[in-house]
């Protein structure tokens, strides 16, 4: 690395987007993926589809135990 840049040219906030969205990775044990790959390609869905289903239902479960 240097001891110093030059940022005379640059610019703040360039690439800054305020509604923007992250998708952060979500790993899956192997085995675990492979069950519910199965599952979903059986039922004909999308894996992220049935996975963010099944996530919402554990939600719901959860607030209505609260």
């Amino acid at each position: 690395m240097r001891d110093e840049y030059d940022f005379t040219k640059g610019e703040r906030g360039k690439f800054f987007k305020p509604n923007a969205q992250m998708n952060l990775p979500v790993y899956l044990e192997a085995d675990v993926l492979d069950y519910f790959k199965a599952k979903a390609q059986a039922k004909g869905v999308e894996l992220n589809v049935m996975i963010n289903d099944l996530l919402k239902k554990d939600i719901a479960l959860i607030e209505g135990v609260k």
